[in-house]
């Protein structure tokens, strides 16, 4: 069975909406290298972004704040989105990384805040449970999390334990049947509007290896003693919400422990491969989303009684663009078909997120620089763009010392 047939029952049945601004720039869906479905599939998406989601993404940057969140997560657990990976049994779509790469692009096309926080919620917290929960935990959490009345968000980064992740201090204590949970999260994406965390923290102390002592827990919103902080104000990614989470005396049944006790890391090494992947698809969208709006005003924009898409200066940086766009599509596309084919490459993960954000960080100050003084104001969204590329690069320092290790491992 094709991997997508059971989404493309409610991919045709919503694609009647048929939605074409007159700024429409289609993907070359043929050097892409999709089949017919994953068409379909990218088509659906931009009719549901373009006219639900693209028209607010000013907005959105604007106030730091998607009032519609709720209403738009349902319409993406309608057609099949939110657990495009998931099994069908548990209400997933059953589709491959490569499917949630193109809706993640797509998404980021109308507005990457938005894609961020689709991420968080399809890559590293549906993703994660349908792959290492038990049947329980799936039957439990992934059916909501998929029709969209919930939101899933991952808790693993603190304050002190950024790429030292290992250094965390919230710890999560037993207590009978109970796990009871002491410490603070930070920079957690949909940290306000998570229904379900997954949730990393210290449950063997005295281990002289600190990685040993990790384990995971799926930890539910309405649990006691688990708050939100004040949601951060962020130079970009603004309107994808993210906070600070508190843990008091969060009391966490045993059979919410997510994988084996203190054995945590194999569940964060396993995932963030593949969060890595899907993350890389943000600043493929932004790239794509720069091409529409510099193409378009390129070929509209006149000086001297001519269209700027005439001057051999415009005209480099436009083949450029497009050039880079198709190439970074392959590599991660390319990338996205090894991992649906079970042969997940470390320094491929890191590097598509790598090399696709810093081409993204350029594209989008190219895209200012056509613009002219038009870039640089807010009337137009490429600001917005460059603000949103940036943070996709923050980390690509570690992520570069992967590459090389790889690298190093394999000619050892």
């Amino acid at each position: 069975m094709n991997t997508l047939s059971h989404a493309l029952k409610r991919i045709k049945s919503f694609h009647s909406l048929t939605f074409r601004p007159l700024s429409y720039y289609p993907v070359d869906d043929i050097t892409s290298g999709v089949n017919e479905e994953e068409i379909g599939l990218r088509k659906t998406m931009f009719d549901l972004v373009q006219k639900n989601l693209a028209p607010k993404a000013y907005q959105i940057d604007k106030e730091n704040h998607f009032e519609d969140i709720r209403e738009f997560w349902r319409q993406l657990g309608h057609i099949g989105a939110l657990g495009i990976t998931a099994d069908i049994n548990y209400g997933g779509s059953g589709g491959g990384y490569l499917d949630l790469v193109i809706i993640t692009e797509e998404i980021a096309r109308g507005s990457a805040s938005v894609a961020l926080s689709y991420g968080a919620h399809s890559s590293m917290c549906v993703d994660l449970i349908n792959r290492l929960g038990t049947k329980e935990q799936k039957h439990k959490y992934l059916p909501k999390l998929c029709n969209g009345e919930h939101i899933g968000a991952l808790a693993m980064s603190e304050s002190e334990a950024g790429s030292d992740i290992f250094s965390m201090k919230l710890r999560a204590d037993k207590d009978g049947d109970y796990y009871v949970l002491n410490g603070k999260k930070f920079w957690i994406t949909n940290g306000p509007d998570a229904d379900v965390f997954v949730v990393y923290a210290k449950t063997n102390l005295k281990s002289e290896k600190p990685q040993n002592g990790i384990s995971a827990f799926l930890v539910e919103k309405a649990f006691g003693g688990l708050s939100a902080g004040t949601k951060l104000e962020k130079l970009g990614m603004r309107g994808s919400h993210t906070s600070e989470l508190v843990f008091e005396n969060c009391r966490i049944p045993k059979e919410n422990l997510l994988g084996e006790e203190n054995k945590g890391v194999r569940l964060l090494m396993s995932g963030i491969q593949f969060e890595r992947l899907c993350l890389g698809s943000v600043p493929l969208g932004i790239m794509q989303a720069c091409c529409d709006v510099a193409f378009k005003y390129a070929h509209e924009r006149k000086q001297f009684n001519t269209r700027i898409a005439e001057f051999q200066m415009i005209q480099s940086k436009l083949a450029d663009m497009h050039m880079v766009t198709a190439a970074c599509r392959s590599y991660l596309y390319n990338t996205a078909r090894a991992c649906d084919r079970n042969h997940v490459n470390s320094k491929d993960c890191a590097g598509v997120i790598v090399y696709l954000s810093e081409r993204a960080t350029k594209m989008a100050l190219d895209a200012i620089q056509i613009l002219g003084g038009n870039g640089y104001i807010n009337d137009y969204p490429t600001g917005r763009l460059l603000r949103d590329a940036n943070l996709c690069v923050i980390g690509n320092e570690v992520r570069r010392l992967i590459i090389a290790r790889n690298l190093n491992k394999e000619y050892s």
